[in-house]
């Protein structure tokens, strides 16, 4: 069946809703903590050509932050988001929950074992931050129990520990990754972009360029020479601040020390400019 833009706050309404689908087994997810931007259109746009029905949540998720400031910072534009939605379609479940709808009484993440895909990089700098995922995606699918869920390769490391997630949990639902969305100048589309002044917005495309020059490196020279390089990139700019530059395995997310022909990489980056803390990647090979 049809559905012209719900908007729904509560369980219980999203419940309602999704009982007068005739088909669940075409009913597909886009997961979003709202700020919402053209990435997130692009892979509602993709979710809407795979599947019939479509639910987006918008639920900034407290569990998943190590900073306080961070959380409180967070834009919140669900009007702006909702307006946005309808432009791509109104055939389309929008799910916007209160803390209190999602964790009751307690707010707390739940424990996983992700096999090591949590200890490096953003699980490095941002203690418990993949298990503050884990807690809301599981929570998100059981409740709109999709067939398919669709995120962003911006976040790749999250998107891996989802992927284990639903394998780890027996969650049947098929995990879509959708390519990273960059603005005119090459920086990854991000909620947090709107943070940054317009010179530095525009210049964070250093970002972007940097690690397209890392993967040219990396078909000539060893991953210990591309990892230094890109270090003096970030040790002569005045404005960005590396946090850190990994080539991992794509599989494991494991750190490589020597390339290997049968293996896949990926170069992940986090930068801190003007406060804002920005990730992106790229494939290697």
């Amino acid at each position: 069946m049809n559905f012209s833009m719900l908007l729904v706050k509560t369980v219980n309404e999203l419940k309602d809703e999704l009982n007068k689908i005739d088909d669940s087994t075409n009913l597909g997810m886009v997961p979003t903590m709202g700020a919402l931007h053209q990435g997130h259109m692009s892979l509602l746009k993709k979710a809407l050509t795979e599947n019939q029905n479509v639910v987006v949540s918008i639920f900034v998720n407290p569990t998943q932050f190590n900073n306080t400031e961070d959380l409180e910072k967070y834009p919140k534009t669900l009007v702006d988001d909702v307006d946005l939605i309808s432009s791509i379609s109104k055939n389309i479940i929008v799910f916007a929950p209160s803390i209190a709808e999602i964790y009751q009484d307690r707010v707390k993440s739940k424990i996983y074992d992700f096999a090591g895909l949590d200890k490096v990089m953003e699980g490095e700098f941002r203690d418990n931050h993949f298990n503050g995922v884990g807690t809301i995606v599981e929570a998100l699918f059981s409740l709109v129990k999709p067939k398919r869920a669709y995120f962003g390769e911006k976040d790749f490391q999250q998107l891996r520990i989802i992927q284990k997630l639903v394998e780890l949990q027996k969650i049947p639902v098929e995990v879509i990754g959708c390519e990273i969305v960059r603005e005119n100048h090459g920086l990854a589309m991000s909620s947090r972009n709107e943070r940054l002044s317009p010179t530095i917005r525009q210049n964070a495309a250093f970002i972007y360029e940097t690690l397209k020059t890392a993967k040219h490196k990396f078909g000539m020279e060893s991953v210990l020479n591309v990892k230094d390089w890109v270090a003096k990139q970030f040790k002569n700019s005045t404005d960005f601040k590396l946090e850190y530059f990994e080539i991992t395995d794509v599989e494991t997310l494991t750190p490589a020390k020597n390339k290997n022909i049968k293996i896949k990489y990926r170069a992940f980056i986090a930068v801190y400019v003007e406060g804002v803390r920005l990730i992106d990647n790229i494939a290697l090979n």
